[in-house]
C-alpha cells in the first residue's frame, strides 16, 4: 500500500512541478510520475535533514506538508532532468 501512495504522491507532485516549472518538459505521464517519485524522495530526505540533521532516504506522507515537500523535490528533479537532457542534446 505504501508504494501505491508514493505513486499517487509522485503523480501529484510531478504534475504540479511541471506546471510550475517554466518551459516545456517532455516525458509524458510516466516521466511525470517518475520525476515526482524521485522528487518526493528528494524532498522527504531534505525535510528530514533540515529537521534532524541526519541524511536518510525518506518519502513524505500523503498530507499537505508532504505534498509541498514532494513538489519542491520534484521541481529540483525537473531542473536536474532539464540540465541532463539539454547537455545530451547538444
Amino acid at each position: 500500500m505504501n508504494i501505491l501512495a508514493w505513486i499517487v504522491l509522485g503523480l501529484i507532485a510531478g504534475a504540479i512541478a511541471k506546471a510550475i516549472y517554466p518551459g516545456h518538459q517532455g516525458g509524458g505521464i510516466l516521466g511525470t510520475i517518475l520525476l515526482g517519485i524521485i522528487g518526493a524522495f528528494v524532498g522527504g530526505s531534505l525535510g528530514v535533514f533540515f529537521s534532524t540533521g541526519t541524511l536518510t532516504l525518506a518519502a513524505p506522507s500523503l498530507s499537505i506538508p508532504g505534498i509541498a515537500l514532494a513538489v519542491l523535490g520534484a521541481i529540483v528533479a525537473v531542473f536536474l532532468w532539464n540540465l541532463i537532457t539539454r547537455r545530451s542534446a547538444v
